[in-house]
């Protein structure tokens, strides 16, 4: 794979081309994601000059990571380097710089305590839209002394202040659509969004219910509820093929599926595949609790795992 000098944030990292643009994979401007830049404008952003690059580079990185980290798509011109470096948006002072750091751990976690790792922190300024590592680290001091956030290591965790103070600045979490397939239809349906819509909200999902049935055949609109899903959770317990068909179309979109099934069948199934490893469980409040635990292990594992 051909890579290339970012030069947002400094690293050589695999790019893709895309028509026009070139994909720039991973680097510390979208850890585990990417942006899109014009290929034409590398030349003309390498050529600044150097006065005008320490001013503007790290804002712009700074301005991918988050939008990136919010799921938002990032295609970039240098025409677009001037427009984002004198946007409002952009935070000036130490204290707007804190709070987009409070507002990237409260999108990381589910609520107050809950451990955040950033690692390596030395790539990881542009979180606060710093110039450098320095600023951020002062910057965290600030917010450890202000009683914002506890810091231990590399590890991060929001106090009930901090949690309440992000959250006000942040005008409320965005939330990522999540589907539950199931082929229940009045059974479990009320205690499932009792027990398990709250718990599965707490990770930063918008979860909702989808029956699925032989009457449904795959409709347009149900087809693109999961095209457009972050997370699908399906449910064998019914047996159901219409749930099999939309995880599998789930997972043709690189969409995750977390596969459940009810302890009193968990032996009848019918499909027995490496890839379909079922969470066993008795009652919707284990199920809640399982869910929580899974989810728990994979934020962490991917926050480690992007760094790695």
């Amino acid at each position: 794979m051909t890579k290339k000098h970012c030069l947002f944030c400094d690293e050589i990292v695999p790019i893709v081309a895309e028509g026009d643009y070139d994909r720039y994979l991973g680097c510390s401007c979208s850890p585990g994601g990417y942006y899109n830049l014009l290929r034409d404008s590398y030349e003309s952003i390498n050529a600044l000059p150097h006065p005008k690059k320490r001013d503007v580079l790290h804002l712009i990185s700074g301005y991918i990571r988050e939008l990136t980290d919010c799921e938002e798509k990032v295609t970039l011109t240098f025409n677009d380097l001037e427009t984002i470096a004198n946007s409002p948006k952009i935070p000036v002072t130490i204290e707007d710089k804190g709070n987009r750091l409070l507002q990237y751990l409260y999108r990381h976690s589910g609520s107050a305590g809950d451990p955040v790792v950033i690692q390596p922190l030395s790539g990881s300024y542009n979180l606060t839209y710093s110039p450098n590592l320095q600023e951020l680290v002062y910057i965290i001091d600030k917010l450890i002394n202000e009683q914002l956030l506890i810091r231990e290591g590399m590890t991060f965790k929001l106090t009930d202040k901090g949690w309440s103070e992000a959250a006000a600045s942040a005008g409320g979490k965005k939330l990522k659509p999540c589907l539950i397939l199931t082929a229940e239809k009045k059974e479990l349906r009320l205690e499932w969004q009792e027990m398990l819509l709250p718990k599965i909200e707490q990770f930063g999902y918008l979860p909702r219910l989808l029956t699925q049935d032989s009457t449904q055949n795959h409709d347009h609109d149900s087809l693109a509820l999961i095209a457009d899903s972050r997370l699908i959770i399906a449910d064998l317990t019914g047996q159901s093929p219409e749930v099999y068909f939309a995880a599998g179309y789930a997972l043709g979109l690189s969409i995750p599926v977390i596969w459940t099934v009810n302890n009193s069948i968990a032996e009848e199934l019918n499909v027995h595949v490496q890839a379909i490893r079922p969470i066993v469980w008795d009652t919707a409040e284990e199920l809640a609790v399982l869910l929580r635990q899974k989810l728990s292990y994979e934020r962490i594992e991917k926050a480690q795992g992007t760094v790695q």
